[in-house]
């Protein structure tokens, strides 16, 4: 079992989600990422899904992706060249004897102070899964108040013919 990124282009409609993600829940395969919002054409959304599972399992996934009337097409971009990112914003405690340390693991990560708050500030960081982990866990002990992660978006590189 292996972590597989799927990129799945569907009609701009209402209820389709709900049926790709039904999909998932009736076999019982967890989604660990869903991201989706509408394309270039406001006709078309592209839902990215991260999901676990062996090539048996994501060949089956995708047989049936494929039955759902709403689905234009599936593009497995695990094993290509791709960019993956992910945004956080994390609110965490920041009294005056911390903010400067705070401010310097902002730095460190190339993150952005979006709101300051007199005891606590907001964190906005874009990036891979692992930098968004790495930055989480540097804030850890000043107290995160509360964290909301977008889910991973993904773009295979260069052109596609």
């Amino acid at each position: 079992m292996r972590r597989h990124t799927l990129a799945v282009i569907v009609e701009n409609r209402p209820g389709v989600l709900t049926r790709v993600t039904t999909l998932f829940r009736r076999r019982g395969y967890n989604i660990e990422s869903l991201a989706v919002g509408e394309t270039e054409n406001p006709s078309i959304s592209r839902i990215t899904i991260v999901v676990m599972g062996d090539e048996k399992i994501m060949e089956q996934v995708t047989k049936q992706l494929y039955k759902l009337v709403d689905v234009i097409k599936i593009v497995d971009i695990t094993d290509k060249r791709s960019v993956e990112r992910e945004l956080v914003m994390i609110k965490v405690k920041a009294d005056v004897n911390v903010r400067a340390e705070i401010v310097q693991i902002v730095d460190i990560f190339r993150a952005r102070i979006v709101d300051i708050g007199k005891t606590s500030l907001i964190i906005e960081v874009t990036g891979d899964s692992g930098k968004i982990d790495a930055i989480v866990e540097s804030l850890k002990p000043f107290g995160i108040i509360e964290l909301v992660r977008t889910g991973i978006v993904a773009m295979v590189r260069g052109e596609i013919k």
